[in-house]
């Protein structure tokens, strides 16, 4: 009996219930069985009631040791990610524990970075307890949006927040719910906004956003002592360089090449050839003006075919043509990158002044800050 016990202990966690229920219902048949079969040919009576109890309490004691373990391994799921991801994704997390893969892998991941424009002058003009009540004010929308739309919330850094999409459930629209979250996101600081009006704080709370699609190290690292579910890769270093480069840009947000193929369908325009600092290679960047919808009116569809020219002429160095088109591109786009234009233009003035020669051309600008 006591060999039985210990298989039906040892095998409960890679059976289940109904398993379990089956080989408990065959052994107690069994030894009924064997009792009466001896008995019959032995005139031997042997209690098979004792026998028989034995195995169910074992039973009962597998399935409670199954049960508590399981228990232990969905605290464990949720008091990992229970502050970092959504309700409906913690449940799907939660009722599946092997979907998540600890100790870290390499995945698709859309990566974002967002944090407060100006927060220097900002912080200059609070006190200590009415900044961080003004953080909290951010970055609660913000990491609202970022699980509704099944976002993973990576850590907050100041007046700044990293999140990512695809990990650790897989998410085969990663791009779009990201990208989603991001037009979603200043919309949101809207009330706020209102309500520091109200105050008469001369503040306004703007977010500046950078998003890229590629492969990046997923995972918990850290030390012993204390680890935390990131991740890292040339991927997540271009999107903290994308929202770093939105103030110089004029842009609320940034997209990076891969996000915007995935998401094609949505309102992009292509702002330049970027070379963030500290890479080689130049990136090509986009700018989310809105969902699907806005992509498939007229107006916008005008809009992309005029900008799209300005931004072709620029890289032939026709800048005289360049600078027309921006007045054009002002005219249909209803103000919406008059920032961009400006800068723009700015830029082109510059190198019409100093003109490149044919052969130092390649159309790429270099980013001098993060």
């Amino acid at each position: 009996m006591g060999v039985i016990g210990l298989l039906i202990i040892l095998l409960s966690p890679f059976f289940g219930a109904v398993v379990l229920v089956g080989l408990t219902l065959a052994l107690v048949a069994g030894i009924g069985y064997a009792s009466w079969d001896i008995f019959l040919r032995y005139g031997l009576l042997l209690d098979p009631v004792f026998p028989s109890l034995t195995i169910v309490v074992l039973f009962v004691l597998a399935a409670l040791l199954d049960y508590i373990r399981t228990e232990s391994e969905r605290k464990h799921v949720r008091d990992a990610f229970s502050h970092y991801i959504s309700p409906d994704f913690m449940k799907e997390l939660t009722e599946d524990p092997d979907k998540l893969k600890l100790g870290g892998e390499v995945r698709d991941l859309t990566v974002m970075f967002t944090d407060i424009r100006g927060f220097t002058s900002i912080s200059e003009k609070l006190s200590p307890e009415a900044l961080i009540q003004l953080m909290n004010d951010f970055l609660t929308p913000m990491s609202a949006l970022v699980m509704e739309n099944r976002g993973t919330i990576d850590k907050y850094m100041g007046d700044a927040m990293m999140a990512f999409w695809n990990a650790p459930l897989d998410d085969e629209n990663h791009a779009r719910h990201a990208c989603l979250t991001a037009l979603k996101m200043n919309v949101a600081l809207t009330p706020i906004n209102d309500r520091l009006k109200t105050e008469g704080l001369p503040i306004v709370l703007a977010a500046g956003i950078g998003i890229n699609t590629g492969p990046a190290s997923v995972g918990n690292m850290g030390s012993k002592q204390r680890f935390a579910y990131s991740a890292l890769g040339d991927t997540v270093n271009l999107a903290s360089r994308l929202e770093g480069q939105t103030k110089a840009y004029g842009v609320t947000n940034l997209i990076g090449e891969e996000t915007a193929r995935k998401v094609a369908d949505m309102a992009l325009l292509e702002l330049d050839l970027l070379r963030v600092k500290g890479k080689t290679e130049p990136a090509r960047i986009y700018t989310l003006i809105g969902d699907d919808a806005v992509a498939a009116s007229d107006q916008f569809a005008s809009w992309r075919t005029l900008h799209e020219k300005m931004i072709a002429a620029y890289r032939a160095m026709d800048f005289d043509g360049a600078e027309n088109l921006i007045a054009e591109c002002r005219k249909v786009s209803g103000g919406a990158l008059d920032n961009f234009y400006t800068i723009f233009a700015e830029r082109i003035e510059a190198l019409k002044t100093n003109r490149p020669g044919l052969d130092g051309w390649d159309g790429v600008y270099e980013a001098t800050s993060k």
